[in-house]
């Protein structure tokens, strides 16, 4: 008897204990409630690769969120090595490339310096490129978004406006272009039409429309129009070298030509910036990469692709530019540097219109990639709540059209030492802010859900960081003193330098203090399927 009363009292010792645990249950996992709700690190997930993905979307401010500035979720990001390989293969083939060694030609370079400049600026300008995108991949976010870690929430306009101007002008350059191998295409497969005064406008409108209707489309047409263009373009610049070999019985008098330099303080002079003009060409792109490198399956994906699609492709194109205008003196007696006048003078018209088929091509392909995808986010940044990525699209071929491109081209003197340079000013000083934030103030660590609302670690005050916006404008206004002061010129020779390594020393200082994340305590998450 007494054994069995003891067991009873165990029994329903037992059962209460049971009840308190069950009481004390969902108190523990309401408190777990409230910390994840409370913790902006818990909003995130991660994957066993290191990349990382936002838990929801709720409770993120619309004024600072659309679809088109969400971070990708992981099983969006897809692009392997071939995709972003082909996209800079699609990107570096357009007729600024094929022309860029024109410039340098005519300011007294030989042919192999001239390519060796173009694919040294392509190396250099690579690594800001790189180290740009791994934020883009790690957290699937564009560069407006990334701008707000750096500069604030509401700061970011700041870097990606001016982002945004620059690309507008390169969207009205390459739409200029594509329109004027569109109108020589059609002059030659049915000649009335050059007496139609209408007709350049028309070309100019019709491939503004196209550049507009492949955005609208969204992400995954630019990726379809890189990888079906890339093998296309490779294979047409190819075939355009093979033809000048064969016309010309070689490679041509350019490329026999001597340096006009005649000591190497002279070349130098011209050298340093030529060289900063180079690094211009593609510091659009060095900052905006994320836009596209959001997409990349991973780190590895993304530098190699890059590796092997940008300097090749970019020294090829400038090659071939080269040789193939070398060859138009023997052909031609003249030496035609610009492609759509060298097409034009073909005889086979089913030749013609694949050639200048191949132009518009080239053109639409880096108009889209590098010109509008930019400025698109950028726009949408400033007004999430209204201006979407296919309306800040549409503004952007509005604003390059008023820009009015063909000023730009007149002659390579404004081309190379007024709009590269000159924007490069700019630019250099906000990559090189971006990269000292990211890889030496945040050890790559960033909160995404901070990144979508005010009063985050990224409001600093009133949203604008000052440390930021004073480090650009330290870093520019040292590159543009050389347009004031002539013993200076060599401040704005180096713009792209002077201003990139002015701004990031200038920032660190400033930012050395700022706290830093740990993002161990993200929970793990495969991809999804």
């Amino acid at each position: 008897m007494l054994a069995a009363a003891q067991g009873a009292v165990k029994t329903a010792e037992a059962r209460r204990n049971r009840k308190v645990d069950s009481a004390k249950a969902p108190l523990l996992s309401s408190a777990r409630a409230i910390e994840m709700s409370e913790d902006p690190l818990l909003k995130m997930t991660r994957s066993h690769d290191g990349l990382f993905q936002l838990r929801s979307e709720e409770g993120l401010d619309p004024k600072l969120f659309n679809r088109d500035l969400a971070p990708t979720r992981l099983h969006e990001r897809t692009w392997t090595t071939y995709n972003i390989a082909a996209l800079w293969v699609g990107l570096a083939v357009n007729i600024p490339t094929y022309m860029l060694a024109a410039g340098l030609i005519e300011g007294g370079m030989n042919w192999w310096q001239a390519i060796l400049t173009i694919t040294l600026g392509n190396l250099i300008v690579l690594v800001p490129m790189v180290l740009n995108a791994h934020a883009g991949t790690r957290f699937g976010i564009p560069f407006p978004v990334l701008a707000r870690v750096s500069f604030g929430v509401l700061g970011s306009n700041i870097a990606s406006l001016l982002r945004s101007a620059v690309a507008c002008g390169w969207f009205g350059i390459q739409t200029w272009i594509g329109g004027s191998a569109i109108q020589a295409l059609l002059t030659t497969m049915y000649p009335p039409w050059a007496a139609f005064s209408l007709g350049p406008a028309v070309c100019f409108a019709a491939f503004w429309l196209v550049n507009i209707y492949i955005i609208v489309r969204g992400s995954e047409s630019i990726r379809f129009l890189e990888d079906w263009a890339a093998p296309f373009l490779i294979v047409s610049g190819l075939a355009l070298l093979a033809w000048a070999l064969n016309r010309a019985g070689g490679l041509g008098p350019i490329l026999s030509r001597p340096s006009r330099f005649e000591s190497f303080g002279e070349f130098f002079r011209f050298f340093v910036p030529s060289l900063t003009a180079m690094v211009g060409f593609w510091a659009t792109l060095a900052l905006n990469i994320p836009d596209l490198m959001r997409y990349a399956r991973g780190q590895r994906e993304q530098m190699l692709g890059q590796l092997l699609g940008l300097p090749t492709t970019m020294a090829l194109y400038a090659f071939i530019g080269v040789a193939v205008t070398s060859a138009t003196m023997i052909v031609f007696g003249e030496a035609i540097w610009d492609p759509v006048q060298l097409l034009s003078r073909f005889e086979n018209p089913l030749l013609i219109a694949v050639a200048l088929f191949a132009v518009a091509v080239a053109t639409l392909t880096t108009n889209v990639a590098a010109n509008v995808v930019a400025p698109a986010n950028g726009f949408a940044n400033l007004w999430p709540e209204k201006m979407t990525f296919a309306r800040g699209g549409i503004l952007t071929g509005v604003i390059g059209i008023a820009m009015m491109p063909w000023k730009l081209l007149e002659d390579y003197g404004t081309y190379i030492f007024g709009w590269l340079i000159g924007y490069s000013g700019f630019l250099g000083p906000i990559a090189g802010i971006f990269v000292v934030d990211y890889f030496l103030i945040r050890k790559r660590n960033l909160s995404l859900y901070d990144l979508y609302r005010r009063g985050g670690i990224y409001e600093y005050s009133g949203g604008v960081n000052w440390k930021a916006v004073g480090a650009l404008a330290a870093g520019a206004g040292t590159a543009f003193i050389g347009l004031l002061v002539p013993s200076l010129r060599a401040l704005y020779d180096y713009a792209w330098f002077v201003g990139f390594g002015v701004a990031s020393v200038l920032y660190y200082l400033l930012m050395a203090a700022e706290p830093k994340l740990d993002l161990d305590a993200v929970p793990l998450e495969g991809r999804e399927a």
